[in-house]
C-alpha cells in the first residue's frame, strides 16, 4: 500500500523516462501518504486509443467521478 496504476495510450518509454516517472510518482506518493518507498507499487497499463472510452473513460472517469482528484480537460 499504496498502489498506483497509470493507464495511457501505448508509448514506448526508454529506460530514462521510465525511471524518471517511477521516481516522480514514488516521491509524490511517499510524501502524501507518509510511507516508505518500499511500500509503493506502480503499474503501467497501455490502452489502445480505440479502447479508451470503453475501458477507461466510461468506467474509471465518468463512472467513478467522485473518486477523481484531478479531472481531465476533455
Amino acid at each position: 500500500m499504496p498502489h498506483v496504476t497509470v493507464r495511457h495510450f501505448p508509448k514506448d518509454l526508454d529506460a530514462d523516462r521510465r525511471a524518471a516517472l517511477v521516481t516522480a510518482v514514488t516521491d509524490a506518493v511517499t510524501a502524501a501518504f507518509d510511507v516508505e518507498e518500499g511500500a509503493v507499487s506502480i503499474a503501467l497499463e497501455p490502452v489502445a486509443a480505440d479502447d479508451w472510452q470503453e475501458r477507461v473513460y466510461g468506467p474509471e472517469i465518468t463512472g467513478r467521478a467522485d473518486l477523481l482528484v484531478k479531472h481531465p480537460a476533455y
